[in-house]
């Protein structure tokens, strides 16, 4: 098959055709073990379609950011919010309002719209934690560990004291790496609340944490003022933001995926940012690893009234 062959894929009851299969986006870097493996369009395809049943859940309903990238890691990035018009009428979208008017949204509920999406060179799907059917309230909240460096050690240590605190609030939390250097907890909310309450809980959820281990976290939005603390990054909770999806691919050397994990398996000194890739993520996918979460989210208003005395106890 050459470069600028068709190839068609069958993604449920449609035939999607993707284009260029052979062309490299994710270049190798030609080491020996432990070294960036090269994957093509291709892969990138069939591992969309492979890991569908699993993706599909955390991304039905939502309107996604696009991260793009059609000559592969070495060329441009393109983020894109609009729905161009000349994508299929099949795929789903979705109008919501913005500052100044409203803006289409890709919704993806289908394996088709996945294989569709990565033929256009869409590495990694950000999206938002809430719905179309109800924009303005979120029923995920989401707390992104950044650390200083590539260290994987203070995420997990970072990671074991926001369990704890979410715990003592009555509060469930996933952990996801993210494919990049971090972790993300995801909290799933009962999606009644605004964004405006959810950014508030998250901001003096993350200022307790670092007053509790002022020498190891940071609220610090400034670089410069973090020193070598790990930040507690609350951003992503508010409108129109967006997180990583569940095993998305992540534009990194060597297609590593952002991947749902136990608790246990943090605990693992294997385990880090970038432990899985398209080559395995499947795997841990089939594991189920967050099937101890509730399905349905919890209501913020009782674990306001924990963190609230917790914040009056710690003066």
């Amino acid at each position: 098959m050459t470069p600028d062959e068709v190839r068609p894929v069958r993604a449920g009851r449609r035939t999607v055709p993707t284009h260029r299969p052979d062309k490299v986006l994710f270049p190798g870097d030609g080491g020996g073990d432990g070294a960036a493996k090269e994957y093509t369009k291709a892969d990138l395809v069939d591992y969309y379609k492979s890991v569908a049943p699993y993706l599909l859940p955390h991304l039905r309903g939502r309107p996604l950011m696009l991260e793009r990238y059609p000559d592969g890691l070495d060329g441009p990035r393109f983020m894109q919010k609009n729905a161009p018009d000349h994508y299929p009428d099949w795929i789903e979208r979705a109008e919501v309002a913005k500052e100044d008017g409203t803006v289409t949204h890709v919704v993806c509920g289908d394996t088709a719209t996945l294989v569709y999406l990565a033929d256009q060179a869409c590495l990694t799907l950000h999206r938002w934690l809430s719905r179309t059917t109800a924009p303005g309230r979120p029923d995920r909240l989401v707390l992104d560990l950044d650390p200083p460096g590539t260290d994987f050690a203070p995420v997990r240590e970072a990671a074991r004291w926001a369990g704890d605190l979410l715990d003592r609030l009555g509060l469930p939390a996933a952990p996801m790496t993210t494919g990049s250097r971090g972790l993300h907890l995801v909290v799933p909310l009962n999606g009644r609340h605004e964004f405006d309450e959810v950014h508030a809980f998250a901001r003096d959820l993350a200022a307790l944490l670092a007053a509790e281990h002022p020498d190891r976290l940071t609220t610090a939005v400034r670089k410069a003022d973090r020193g070598d603390r790990l930040f507690l990054d609350m951003g992503r909770n508010a409108y129109a933001q967006t997180a990583v999806a569940p095993y998305t691919v992540r534009a990194r050397p060597g297609a590593p995926v952002a991947v749902p994990i136990t608790w246990d398996q943090l605990a693992d000194p294997a385990v880090d940012a970038r432990r899985w890739t398209v080559a395995d993520a499947v795997d841990q996918a089939r594991t189920t690893p967050w099937a101890g979460i509730p399905a349905r989210g919890r209501a913020l208003g009782p674990a306001r009234r924990r963190l609230d005395a917790l914040r009056r106890a710690s003066g």
